[in-house]
């Protein structure tokens, strides 16, 4: 079926709510929406494409025909979308594994028993405490509970390791017994293994409860060392526990949803909340989502498969934005978990925090997958979000001007490529136009050339052939004043701010021509800016000096005689500096394209000239000075010799 008779099918679907089904020419389910009206949901897909992410242009390019169910409402619309999607796992739809993070406990079945974190149940005789969803959960539990309980972690065998050695350090900073050195009995060590095992199948809360009863018990009977023993151990449960007890006291249960895309692809973190501590944290790595993916829809799709997949709910769900149908949602998972779920969209405080942290980790998982740092894409994305863009400013163009009282007058461009310089696109510019100082109209005309420069090779990527995510230049309001007619002027919607300094010349907050915007208190966006300015200026800086010192250069050569611009500057790049050329033997001078051999001697009996003279001149001063200080009767002698004599 081609696009017109989808179209025509979709335009007469009824304006009710339902769920639609994608199917490719194998009658293959490739995507499952829900819609509040049918057609006029469905009949969006097959208009104009113009708006449509990439994802969604290559779904309907695979689409062949499709399937609707009509529904009663728009919820009952969401509910069966969730099921139909878990039991039918479509392709364009966001799909989570059910499986994901399956981990377990061990406990071997030994004398002296061990606990570990696996990955896989084996058929070996060990107790096996799980399957746990979360590996993160379940290694941390495992961390926890040895230096709790002080269980060792090292690799040695015991009973054959008891007193073949010394303790390690562990044993000193109290947490490990050290049964290598025989510190403790196989009694209370296994004792110790079973408390540990206790804890990581009640957790902390219940296991205070529990040794608290336990210690209160041993003091009544006045069996004041396994009292003293229970304390210890309450206190380490308490100590880790307030090590991770990262959100205020009036929020129990929470989860933190955060998303970073990168690319075509995307991450979402979550990070779980239990009793006012981290409890657990998971993230999802989305491959092949497009360019400027719709974030508000894919927070929905993943917000449902994610809970589609896991049974417990927690009352309060903070998100990085605003998702689809948010009261829809919340009200699908209301009934799921049999009581109230609100969505937060924290602006401030102890909860953006959380969020912060939660995006962190998706940036730093995302960041890995594309073999760079997550801090450079967290950079980036909370310079995004201060300064309103549409998307995170991977290519980044920073532009400065330099001169000296309006002479050398040029230009620098850098390039920031997700976060680092780019060095191989930085470009360097002479000031053509005009002479004298106008830093207002150099920068217009750098970014015109820039501009006319993208357009011979348009989109090729390669030198000028790409147009960046945002520009920035080194000024302020007036600056970028005088660059965005030319952008106006070739209908380019690129962002454009200018860079403020404050008097000691530190980078202070970033201005359009309206308002300035201070960026201070963002950290990571701050950081990043202030690497921008100070890279462009040095680039600008660098180049007008090293022009300045060649027309330097250039000037004391034409003093020669015989020689003039054009030779000045064709010894100038064969030798690069005026050292080389004082150095060099006349048959070298004279190889130079454009000299000869009487202008080669000229060069060289200037240099060499001008040597002997300035030589013979410092011995002649050096011999005054020596006589005046050693000699005889002007400075008070009494008939002394000089030590040098010159003639």
């Amino acid at each position: 079926m081609d696009i017109n008779e989808l179209r025509y099918k979709a335009m007469h679907l009824p304006l009710k709510p339902g769920v639609y089904i994608m199917k490719n020419i194998k009658d293959e389910i490739i995507y499952i929406g829900k819609a509040k009206a049918l057609k006029n949901r469905v009949s969006q897909y097959f208009g104009s494409d113009r708006n449509h992410p990439e994802k969604v242009r290559q779904m309907v390019a695979n689409v062949d025909h499709f399937d609707y169910i009509i529904c009663a409402s728009e919820f009952e619309a969401l509910v069966l979308e969730c099921s139909l999607i878990k039991q039918h796992k479509p392709k364009y739809n966001i799909l989570l594994k059910d499986d994901k993070g399956y981990s377990y406990i061990r406990i071997s079945d030994e004398q002296w028993r061990r606990i570990s974190f696996e990955m896989q149940q084996a058929d070996d005789g060990a107790k096996y405490l799980g399957p746990y969803m979360s590996a993160w959960y379940a290694k941390n539990a495992v961390d926890e509970a040895k230096k709790i309980f002080r269980l060792p972690t090292c690799s040695k065998v015991f009973p054959r390791d008891i007193g073949k050695g010394r303790p390690c350090l562990n044993y000193y900073i109290k947490q490990c017994s050290a049964p290598c050195a025989g510190k403790i009995s196989l009694k209370d060590y296994n004792e110790s293994v079973d408390s540990a095992i206790s804890f990581l199948k009640s957790g902390d809360s219940e296991s205070i409860r529990i040794m608290t009863e336990k210690m209160n018990e041993a003091s009544e009977n006045l069996e004041f060392e396994l009292a003293a023993k229970l304390r210890d151990r309450i206190n380490a449960v308490k100590k880790i526990t307030e090590k991770q007890n990262v959100v205020q006291a009036n929020v129990k249960e929470q989860d933190a949803i955060a998303v970073m895309t990168e690319k075509n692809d995307a991450c979402f973190a979550v990070i779980r909340f239990r009793d006012g501590r981290l409890f657990d944290k998971e993230d999802f790595l989305l491959k092949n989502i497009g360019e400027n993916p719709d974030l508000p829809a894919m927070r929905t799709e993943f917000i449902q498969q994610y809970y589609t997949l896991r049974e417990r709910i927690p009352p309060v769900i903070a998100l990085d934005g605003p998702a689809e149908d948010m009261e829809l949602l919340s009200q699908w998972l209301s009934e799921k978990r049999g009581k109230s779920v609100k969505f937060n969209i924290p602006q401030k405080g102890e909860n953006m925090r959380i969020i912060e942290m939660s995006r962190e980790n998706a940036a730093e998982k995302l960041a890995q997958s594309h073999g760079h740092l997550g801090h450079e894409l967290t950079a980036l994305d909370e310079l995004a979000k201060l300064l309103g863009l549409k998307k995170t400013p991977r290519w980044i163009e920073s532009y400065d001007i330099s001169h000296h009282a309006g002479s050398d007058n040029v230009a620098g461009m850098v390039v920031f490529k997700d976060g680092r310089p780019y060095k191989k696109s930085y470009r360097r510019f002479e000031i053509k136009g005009f002479t004298g100082q106008d830093d207002y109209g150099s920068m217009n005309e750098v970014m015109e050339r820039r501009i006319r420069e993208y357009y011979k090779n348009p989109d090729s990527g390669l030198g000028f052939g790409q147009l960046p995510d945002l520009i920035l230049l080194d000024g302020g309001k007036g600056q970028v004043s005088a660059v965005r007619p030319v952008l106006e002027k070739y209908g380019l919607d690129i962002p454009l701010f200018g860079m403020v300094k404050d008097n000691h010349h530190r980078t202070r907050a970033i201005t359009d021509e309206g308002h300035e915007i201070s960026i201070q208190s963002k950290r990571r966006a701050f950081t990043l800016v202030s690497s921008i300015q100070d890279e462009v200026h040095r680039f600008a800086i660098t180049y007008h000096r090293t022009k300045h010192n060649r027309r330097t250069f250039s000037s004391s050569l034409t003093e020669i005689e015989g020689i003039g611009p054009t030779r000045a500057k064709a010894l100038m790049t064969t030798f690069k500096s005026l050292k080389r050329i004082k150095e060099a033997e006349i048959e070298e001078l004279a190889g130079v394209k454009g000299m000869n051999l009487p202008s080669a001697q000229a060069v060289y009996d200037h240099f060499n000239n001008e040597f002997r003279s300035s030589l013979f001149k410092g011995l002649r001063v050096q011999g005054r000075a020596l006589a005046g200080c050693r000699g005889g009767a002007p400075r008070g002698g009494k008939g002394r010799q000089p030590l040098v004599s010159l003639r």
